[in-house]
């Protein structure tokens, strides 16, 4: 009873410092944008470690945060094997290739209007075909290594990012086509100079949904054929063996690389469209 006592104290004192610190004079303040998400995460994993131990609950199931961190720090060589097998390998050129092939289809498009009828429904309904069934057929396709993840990957992020694209090529109004007519640019001039610095704030938020569908793409597609490496690979036999504390560490990690990606990306975006209003302080 104690320990359930102590829980719910630091839950209302974790509770009203971070209200405390979003209400403040200094929220605004980065160490402050940044602290209030590190005290409510520290604390969910102070009442995950809690209540774990204090109901008894068996390590298969849920293992407590400790457990799992030191798995992590115990694993560090075959977590970084697993990471350069789906990330490095499948993830990171499955979007790579993705996108400049997302963005080269939006130019088409952009410039056909049959591509525009015929294209994005046909890529509408490759969106909408559950990842489950695509990944074995690309498995077999394309083999047990990463060709197969970076298919899967391709297949998950393409959409995405073509229709923010297209979007963003139609954002600049007739008006301002019409006065680089007048300067007598040609296509790629109003292309490079006026439309793709428009569509930027579009690309981006296409750019960012694919960083989170890539890392998920390429670890589902590891349970449908592998080497003997890879997260995906690796939690499909952790769960089969009861590790369940090395499957966390795998979660943790592919935590850690998909908000680093997704930040990288949100990065790139501040300074390349810091022009935009959603990017002025």
């Amino acid at each position: 009873m104690i320990w359930i006592v102590g829980m719910l104290v630091f839950w209302a004192a974790a509770w009203a410092c971070n209200v405390w610190l979003a209400n403040s004079a200094f929220s605004d303040k980065r160490a402050v944008r940044i602290a209030v998400p590190l005290i409510f995460g520290l604390t969910i994993l102070v009442l995950w470690e809690g209540l774990v131990r204090g109901f008894g609950v068996s390590q298969v199931i849920l293992p407590p945060p400790s457990q799992v961190i030191s798995v992590f720090a115990a694993s560090t060589d075959l977590l970084w094997i697993d990471f350069v097998q789906t990330v490095a390998k499948g993830a990171l050129r499955g979007f790579m290739i993705g996108a400049f092939a997302a963005f080269v289809a939006a130019v088409l498009i952009d410039r056909s209007a049959f591509l525009t009828r015929g294209l994005l429904p046909i890529g509408n309904f490759v969106a909408a075909l559950p990842i489950v069934g695509i990944a074995p057929i690309l498995v077999n396709w394309f083999g047990f290594d990463w060709q197969s993840k970076a298919a899967v990957v391709v297949v998950m992020v393409f959409f995405p990012i073509l229709v923010n694209t297209v979007q963003g090529l139609r954002e600049t109004d007739a008006m301002q086509r019409d006065l680089m007519r007048t300067y007598a640019a040609g296509y790629l001039q109003t292309l490079f100079k006026l439309r793709l610095p428009a569509a930027m704030p579009f690309i981006f938020n296409g750019l960012k949904i694919a960083t989170t569908l890539a890392l998920i793409g390429a670890i589902v597609a590891e349970y449908f054929g592998s080497p003997t490496r890879g997260m995906g690979f690796r939690i499909s036999t952790g769960v089969g063996s009861l590790s369940i504390d090395l499957v966390w560490a795998e979660i943790f990690v592919s935590a850690l690389v998909g908000s680093a990606f997704y930040g990288a990306v949100a990065w790139i975006e501040k300074r390349v469209t810091f022009w935009h209003p959603s990017q002025r302080g």
